[in-house]
């Protein structure tokens, strides 16, 4: 049997109005009822219907996330990093896994909206924006994580990937690297194309350096060791020297194509950096040179906006944060 505010009111003697004081502004009612209230609460054991509450104030105390990957450790970490901010402020976040699809990400949002969340954090899985503007329009506050709004209609926490991508192939270029490929994801995420950008401009600067695209489907170990087989099948003298992966999951699967799958070694026959520098990119087989993100300041950052979005007097707060990425050298690449 559920039971209710009124079983709880009538086994204290009690109002339904004073239950409900006890149980939202309990400085209103006398000590001694709180604890009447209270005990018997625990006896009964009512839990109340946080639920309802929430629909009858307009608003509830999560906060929605949308991420491209749940199973990537950046994401979890950034996932945390904004659990840890919500938890500062009393709130939880709710974490949907998009997939990289736009069906999936326009039912998440559909969902978040009915459920009233405070605001929605989300990585797009492309450049659109357009239903994120109207579900703004529509009184729900939207972050973009890991993504920056050239409108600048949205408030935004991202690493500047363009450098990332430069900083990656420069450090393949100098260390006598010339015939590089940049294994990508789909193009159409914006990460995977500022990275490509950035890889070529670091390529326009040795004018005996050749950059090979490779796109595939998508950002995981999978598509990384088909990628690396694909590599290892060709001719010697057709392969790349190095390899730019778009994130650590792509590398990791072209670091087992190269190592366990064949007689390459990783670097000398072929070098290797990833992206987002996860934990385990320096517990490899061959420790994976990668760019580090600041993953959980990221997901801590994004939530501390969407409060100061929600604070009525909150105006003039930055709104725009963009963090640098760092090159982190392992034997993949300098071995």
């Amino acid at each position: 049997m559920v039971v209710s505010v009124r079983d709880v009111a009538a086994a204290a003697s009690v109002s339904v109005g004073t239950v409900s004081n006890v149980l939202n502004r309990p400085g209103k009612v006398a000590p001694a009822t709180v604890e009447r209230v209270l005990q018997a609460i625990d006896e009964l054991g009512f839990v109340r219907n946080d639920a309802a509450r929430q629909l009858r104030a307009g608003r509830s105390r999560s906060i929605a996330m949308i991420v491209l990957d749940a199973g990537n450790p950046f994401f979890a970490e950034v996932a945390r990093g904004a659990e840890d901010r919500a938890a500062e402020a009393g709130m939880s976040v709710l974490l949907g896994n998009s997939d990289e699809r736009s069906d999936r990400e326009d039912a998440y949002l559909d969902l978040f909206r009915e459920q009233r969340v405070n605001g929605v954090l989300v990585t797009p899985v492309d450049g659109g924006l357009d239903r994120l503007s109207r579900l703004r329009t529509g009184g729900v506050p939207v972050i973009l994580v890991d993504h920056e709004d050239p409108g600048h209609e949205f408030a935004s926490v991202s690493v500047d990937d363009v450098e990332g991508g430069y900083l990656a192939v420069s450090h393949l270029l100098s260390t006598g690297r010339r015939r590089i490929a940049y294994v990508a994801g789909p193009g159409t995420i914006r990460q995977v194309a500022d990275r490509l950008e950035g890889a070529r401009r670091a390529v326009a600067e040795a004018p005996d350096a050749t950059l090979e695209v490779i796109e595939m489907p998508a950002l995981s170990v999978l598509q990384g060791r088909a990628a690396g087989e694909a590599i290892r099948a060709r001719p010697a003298a057709e392969r790349p020297d190095a390899v730019f992966a778009a994130n650590d999951l792509l590398a990791v699967g072209a670091l087992q194509a190269f190592t366990l799958m064949s007689d390459l070694l990783v670097p000398r026959d072929i070098a290797l950096i990833g992206y987002d520098d996860i934990d385990f990119a320096s517990a490899t087989v061959v420790p994976l040179s990668s760019i580090r993100q600041p993953a959980h300041l990221i997901g801590y950052t994004a939530v501390d906006l969407l409060l100061k979005e929600l604070d009525e007097d909150g105006g003039g707060h930055e709104r725009t944060v963009r963090f640098r990425p760092e090159l982190v050298v392992r034997e993949s690449t300098a071995g």
